[in-house]
């Protein structure tokens, strides 16, 4: 990957491998906007975005987009701010109606944030979405078992019977939906360039694995 031109990392992770934060720290080391599901889902939300409104958005560059972009998820460095802003119109809208539409419509904001410039993102089948994408690396981060549990045992204040459930209900649901809109699995290896088992290492340990595969494929 090279780093002196636009790129995608797409951060594939499970519940409790600590996934989603190190995206985000890596982000931050790199300067880029980190997106996550929070960012598609309030673009979805707050300007009921489908497949034919996106693309009208990618074809008209509206300044709205790049503005709301930079308010949910800005750049972590001064420089890399998007310009002037416009305030977006604050109607409550509601969710997209279908689970198709939704999928339709989050694929469609991922490929638009990315032409947007250098970004991570986590999530959101990201990995298949931007398979086409001439400057990208996908990465799968896991853990074990036990390790994911204590975690989101700690992180939502749950029981172990209680993070067992949210666990398993998560893992099922993700696998589900990833074979259902992209034909393969998410612990199908041959979807990533890189994989994480992070027991035993820090989020902050992680990123620097990262940042060094990154590096070293450039």
């Amino acid at each position: 990957m090279k780093l002196n031109e636009p790129f995608v990392i797409t951060i594939s992770r499970e519940l409790g491998s600590g996934g989603r934060t190190i995206g985000r720290k890596l982000a931050e080391k790199l300067g880029v906007r980190y997106s996550d599901k929070n960012l598609i889902q309030a673009l979805v939300d707050k300007f009921n975005l489908t497949t034919y409104e996106i693309e009208k958005i990618k074809a008209k560059k509206p300044n709205w987009f790049e503005d709301f972009l930079e308010k949910v998820a800005p750049m972590p460095r001064a420089e890399l701010m998007l310009g002037p802003r416009q305030e977006a119109g604050d109607s409550p809208i509601p969710h997209a109606t279908t689970s198709e539409d939704l999928f339709a419509a989050e694929s469609q904001i991922l490929r638009a944030i990315a032409d947007e410039g250098s970004c991570v993102i986590a999530g959101r089948s990201g990995f298949f979405v931007l398979e086409d994408h001439p400057n990208k690396i996908d990465i799968f981060i896991r853990a074990s078992r036990a390790n994911r549990i204590a975690r989101v045992m700690r992180r939502q204040n749950l029981s172990e019977v209680e993070a067992t459930t949210v666990i398993d209900a998560v893992d099922k649901g993700r696998e589900t939906y990833i074979q259902r809109y992209t034909g393969t699995s998410r612990y199908d290896l041959r979807n990533y360039d890189l994989v994480i088992n992070t027991d035993g290492l820090s989020e902050d340990d992680a990123v620097q694995i990262i940042f060094d595969y990154i590096q070293h494929s450039a």
